[in-house]
């Protein structure tokens, strides 16, 4: 309710949306507007199905009818293709579904035919070839469950496209050829999850597999989420916050018998915590847009004011009556998880460091194919941390501002860089994920990334045509204290440790040194970011670039004994000096 407190304060009565900011986005203001009004459903409509009683939700009705009907004023309009009201859409397909009359009852015959009409339009709309396929399905259980008119073929036609994007073992990719991010969660198994449960009964074999798919995906999505709360920044939209762990409440919605309740609970109550004790919120109370704290460099040209209210999907929880196992169960931690965990269908590897306070999500072959802001840095970096998470671009010109974290970055004697975008080839191995990039169409890099104890190993043959400066960077921290010496650079910060090291076998090769970016580039904290580097410059012909990566939270850790690599003939051997065991892998 303080959320929605806050909202109602810019919020007049009598209208059919409010404005929350002066920025843009590629749509018109009245669009994103609406979008606000919209979006703040996905907590209204599941506390009021819950049996709450919401005094405000009056001005919300109202605003409800005036946006859909065509003599109004304040009509919402006509959609068009690819349309950003088609997405909001689903909001209300969610309210007629959980409330069904106790919603309709609000509306007059007239008012209900104007909504049911409004809606109507995503039916057959054209959209992307992706997760918005969804929004349709649940306005069409919307209109089902309140006994409207509904259309079951474009059900069973949206289902069946998004059929084409599954990968197995409970993973899609967000369309054809696109990402493996938090949309699989956040819109795929939540809305899947929604339909599943409230069409049990009139369409089971779909439900079971949704529930299946839900099932197999939460095995490995637990692995995104730290013993903190925290979970993995990772892609874009994280400006929806909150929704990195909509898919959780989705499971206790569905009753999803995958973990207990208590640890599904935990999972969410300590990311809400985690996500409170940042700087998130305006001094009218208003969500941000941002990540860890109010960053419009980092956003998307699709992220409006009202668009970091997606955030309340993960009030799903709220429409559990009281009595319910969630509500009822005592929350617990984590469970005990695997210390080293590969998602072939992601192509990712999580690490859980420090009993899971600290997860490292190392990727390759992800890249959006509609290029939004700093899309390299949100998805193409080969490492991500809950605790560090990652840098964004903010120039064109100069290291420091090339976002070199946890990325190899290469200079053709000009100053501007480039690293790792589109992968002509990405494997998933046994300990490791190996993948082709071309910066340059004659300079060839194979990378392997390997999970190593605390650390991780970058291996990186470079078969190039061209001389080249070369700039790799470990985590980013908070600008503190650097140590540099040949081979290494450390560098201890409030917030931790962070560490980069060279293991090639061909001594000398790189020097340890460091990277000061301006403010406002990591996405989580506004303070200028230190990213500890290894610096070198490499001839025409062939070479080896090979570190080891660590951090901690804790800045006086001590440091953990670096891995040894050997090169031989064509097979890789490295060994956590740790434990002493060794992974060979061929080349």
């Amino acid at each position: 309710m303080t959320m929605l407190n806050a909202l109602d304060k810019q919020f007049p009565a009598g209208v059919a949306q409010f404005s929350l900011g002066k920025t843009c986005t590629h749509y018109s203001t009245d669009i994103a507007e609406m979008e606000g009004l919209s979006r703040a459903l996905w907590g209204l409509f599941p506390l009021l199905a819950g049996g709450a009683e919401v005094p405000l939700s009056d001005k919300y009705i109202t605003a409800i009818k005036l946006g859909t009907d065509p003599q109004s004023p304040s009509y919402w309009g006509e959609t068009g293709p690819y349309d950003q009201r088609l997405v909001e859409m689903a909001a209300y397909g969610l309210g007629l579904a959980l409330m069904q009359d106790t919603l309709t009852n609000h509306f007059s015959e007239t008012e209900l035919k104007n909504l049911h009409r409004w809606l109507n339009q995503i039916t057959d709309a054209q959209m992307p070839d992706s997760n918005w396929n969804y929004f349709a399905i649940i306005v069409q259980l919307g209109f089902k469950r309140a006994g409207m008119p509904y259309d079951q073929a474009a059900i069973d036609r949206r289902f069946n496209m998004m059929e084409a994007y599954y990968l197995g073992d409970g993973w899609y990719s967000d369309g054809p050829g696109r990402p493996k991010d938090y949309y699989i969660s956040m819109a795929f198994h939540f809305y899947g999850l929604i339909y599943a449960t409230l069409s049990a009964n009139d369409d089971p074999a779909r439900a079971a597999t949704l529930r299946e798919r839900a099932s197999l995906f939460a095995k490995d999505f637990i692995y995104l989420s730290a013993a903190d709360g925290a979970s993995v920044p990772f892609g874009r939209s994280l400006t929806y916050r909150f929704a990195m762990v909509a898919f959780w409440s989705g499971v206790a919605f569905a009753g999803l018998d995958v973990f207990s309740p208590g640890v599904v609970k935990g999972i969410i109550l300590r990311h809400l915590r985690w996500w409170l004790e940042q700087p998130i919120f305006d001094r009218d109370g208003i969500l941000t847009l941002g990540f860890a704290y109010p960053n419009l460099a980092m956003c998307e040209d699709y992220n409006a004011p009202g668009s970091p209210y997606w955030a309340l999907k993960v009030f799903l929880i709220l429409a559990l009556p009281a009595d319910s196992d969630f509500w009822q169960a005592q929350e617990l931690p984590l469970p005990e998880l695997a210390a080293v965990h590969p998602i072939v269908p992601a192509q990712q590897i999580l690490q859980h460091h420090e009993n899971s306070q600290h997860v490292v999500m190392l990727t390759s072959g992800q890249l959006e194919l509609n290029n939004y802001v700093n899309t390299e840095a949100k998805y193409t970096k080969f490492a991500y941390s809950t605790r560090f998470g990652f840098t964004i671009e903010r120039g064109r010109y100069g290291i420091k501002h090339a976002a070199c974290d946890s990325m190899l970055l290469l200079s053709d004697n000009d100053n501007y860089w480039r690293g790792r975008r589109e992968c002509d080839s990405v494997e998933m191995l046994d300990g490791a994920i190996y993948s082709r990039w071309l910066p340059w169409h004659d300079v060839q890099i194979d990378t392997w990334l390997i999970p190593c104890g605390e650390w991780h190993v970058r291996v990186h043959r470079v078969n190039t045509a061209r001389r080249l400066q070369t700039v790799e960077g470990g985590f980013a921290v908070m600008k503190a204290d650097v140590e540099s010496r040949a081979q290494l650079s450390r560098v201890r910060a409030d917030n931790g440790v962070s560490v980069i090291a060279d293991i090639t076998p061909q001594a000398g090769v790189r020097q340890g040194d460091s990277v000061v970016t301006p403010p406002n580039s990591s996405v989580m904290f506004a303070e200028c970011a230190v990213i500890p580097t290894l610096t070198g410059e490499i001839e025409p012909g062939k070479h080896w670039l090979c570190c080891a990566v660590a951090a901690s939270g804790d800045r006086t850790a001590p440091q953990p004994v670096l891995p040894t690599l050997l090169i031989d003939n064509n097979t890789l051997r490295v060994t956590d000096n740790t434990c002493g065991k060794t992974l060979s892998l061929h080349i």
